[in-house]
């Protein structure tokens, strides 16, 4: 899929992935490619200054956790500001979806 179609929808993505609890970056990517079938494939690039955005701004929240004796990797989980953020976007969502389903498949219930 194209990395456009994720445009303006990140946020949103990485909200959803982190609603079941904290994951650290690699496990976010990977659970944004399983939960879309392998059709998402976010970057690190991406992601990590999206993930820093979204604490800056009070939605996410992270923690220095330890990964054995010498390696510590932050996990990231939301805040209730982004639990809101969440239910804002997911209304946005079906909105977007409403619109664009009515133009491209005119007559269709919606």
């Amino acid at each position: 899929m194209k990395a456009d179609a994720v445009r303006g929808h990140l946020d949103g993505l990485l909200l959803a992935v982190l609603e079941p609890g904290p994951l650290h970056g690699y496990a976010i990517i990977t659970s944004v490619m399983n939960r879309s079938g392998g059709a998402l494939e976010l970057r690190t690039g991406t992601i990590y200054p999206a993930l820093k955005r979204l604490e800056r701004l009070g939605l996410l929240a992270s923690n220095w956790e330890a990964v054995g004796q010498r390696r510590r990797r932050r996990c990231y989980r939301l805040t209730d500001a982004g639990r809101r953020s969440l239910a804002g976007e997911r209304a946005d969502w079906r909105a977007f979806t409403a619109a664009i389903g009515a133009v491209l498949n005119p007559g269709s219930p919606a």
